[in-house]
């Protein structure tokens, strides 16, 4: 089984723009297809690599040109700023979690297995799922859920963990999929459980306010044409993206100086959000929510 089957790999490597003697980063390394790929584009460049999963650093290249950083994507400027990798060329990021992750048994990602409720992205991340779900009062729950996903009904969902909880019965992805899934439509079980499980993964990582630094700190590191290609998986992260690249913050609310030319950092390139092609869902299903964006540098 390959560690990650890569997610509209020609399409983002294509539109990074990448020349000889660039600087790159690829913030989510993982398997490495996308940093592969870029490398073999060109003779002459520097690849900088972040990822906190130390699964990952396993899939390091024996290339003089790489240099993989074992940490998180928001330490992205100071990091880069260490390894005198300032400007960049173009920035990538595949926001979604990998095919190693959900298939590993012991991360507790997947709604499929009955496994530790961890959905850490890193070792050093202190807080995993059940610590959250044990230390989480329902308001608290009730407020992740509805900010990290699309659910409805986040009160009895809420109640429902609570009182499995409080049975001693809130400790495996087994007993988080018991606990709710008598919520969803006859027929949708999967859906409503994949988004229980993005919303509390996304806390459990705090994934929405890493997204914003590496998309504020991304707009400092590039340089002027320099290319910030990004693929989300959710609307949320979607909807954060869209608005950064057009707008410079996450409103979206397009603010301009007195001679009327916006203040954004970043000129859109995609106006609408490239997705796989027929022939990748057919090899991929997991690259189905996929949506691509990119933005050049002003």
């Amino acid at each position: 089984m390959s560690y990650h089957d890569t997610v509209l790999l020609e399409e983002s490597i294509d539109l990074l723009g990448v020349k000889e003697g660039g600087v790159y980063v690829d913030v989510t390394y993982g398997g490495g297809g996308h940093s592969k790929e870029l490398l073999s584009r060109v003779k002459d460049c520097s690849l900088f690599a972040f990822d906190q999963d130390e699964d990952a650093l396993e899939n390091d290249v024996s290339d003089d040109r790489l240099t993989l950083i074992h940490g998180n994507f928001s330490s992205l400027e100071k990091s880069l700023t260490l390894y005198q990798g300032v400007p960049v060329d173009g920035l990538l990021a595949d926001l979604g979690v990998s095919g190693h992750q959900f298939d590993e048994g012991s991360r507790g990602f997947s709604i499929r297995m009955d496994e530790p409720l961890d959905m850490r992205m890193g070792k050093s991340i202190k807080r995993n799922a059940k610590d959250l779900l044990h230390h989480s009062e329902k308001e608290e729950i009730m407020k992740f859920l509805r900010e990290n996903s699309d659910l409805r009904r986040v009160g009895v969902i809420a109640d429902a963990i609570k009182y499995h909880q409080g049975e001693g019965r809130m400790n495996t992805t087994g007993d988080l999929v018991q606990a709710v899934k008598k919520f969803a439509e006859r027929g949708k079980e999967n859906k409503l459980l994949a988004q229980v499980f993005q919303a509390i993964r996304i806390e459990v990582n705090d994934e929405i306010n890493v997204l914003k630094e590496l998309l504020i700190q991304s707009a400092k590191v590039l340089k002027p044409g320099g290319k910030l290609v990004v693929i989300s998986y959710h609307s949320i992260e979607d909807r954060l993206v869209k608005n950064f690249m057009r707008s410079g913050n996450f409103k979206g609310d397009v603010e301009t100086d007195l001679f009327g030319v916006p203040n954004s950092p970043l000129k859109v390139i995609t106006r609408k959000p490239i997705v796989p092609s027929s022939e990748e869902l057919e090899r991929n299903n997991r690259s189905r929510s996929a949506k691509l964006r990119v933005a050049e540098k002003i």
